[in-house]
C-alpha cells in the first residue's frame, strides 16, 4: 500500500518561512517524480514544484513559487522536501505531495497517481 504523509504546516507571518517533508513508503522512491501542488480556498488544485529522480533531480516550479520555493528529495530517507521562504498571504493553502507515474516531472495532477493528504499552510498579512 502506497503511503504519503506531509508534514511541516502551519501558520507563518507574510516574510517567513515553513519547510515541508513527505515521507513515501510503499513504493519505490527513486524511479519516479515526485510534486508538489496546493489548493488555495475556494480554488482549484494547482502545480507548485515537481522533481526528476534522476540526474540528482531536475526541478520544476511555477512562476507564483519560483525564486522563493525550492524543491528537493533526500532519497536516503524517502523523503520529499519543499523550502519556502518569503511566504505571501496568497501562499495559503492545503498543500499535498504527489508520486508521478513518470521519471520526469510534470504540471497536470493527472500525470500523479498517488497523493497524501495534505498539510495546511497559513500565511498571515
Amino acid at each position: 500500500q502506497v503511503q504519503l504523509v506531509e508534514s511541516g504546516g502551519g501558520l507563518v507571518q507574510a516574510g517567513g518561512s515553513l519547510r515541508l517533508s513527505c515521507v513515501v513508503s510503499g513504493r519505490s522512491f527513486m524511479s519516479y517524480a515526485m510534486g508538489w501542488f496546493r489548493q488555495p480556498p475556494g480554488k482549484e488544485r494547482e502545480f507548485v514544484a515537481g522533481i526528476s529522480w534522476y540526474g540528482g533531480g531536475t526541478s520544476s516550479y511555477s512562476d507564483s513559487v519560483q525564486g522563493r520555493f525550492t524543491i528537493s528529495r533526500g532519497n536516503a530517507k524517502n523523503t520529499l522536501y519543499l523550502q519556502m521562504n518569503t511566504l505571501k498571504p496568497e501562499d495559503t493553502a492545503l498543500y499535498y505531495c504527489a508520486q508521478a507515474r513518470t521519471a520526469a516531472p510534470r504540471t497536470d495532477a493527472y500525470e500523479y497517481p498517488y497523493w497524501g493528504q495534505g498539510t495546511q499552510v497559513t500565511v498571515s498579512a
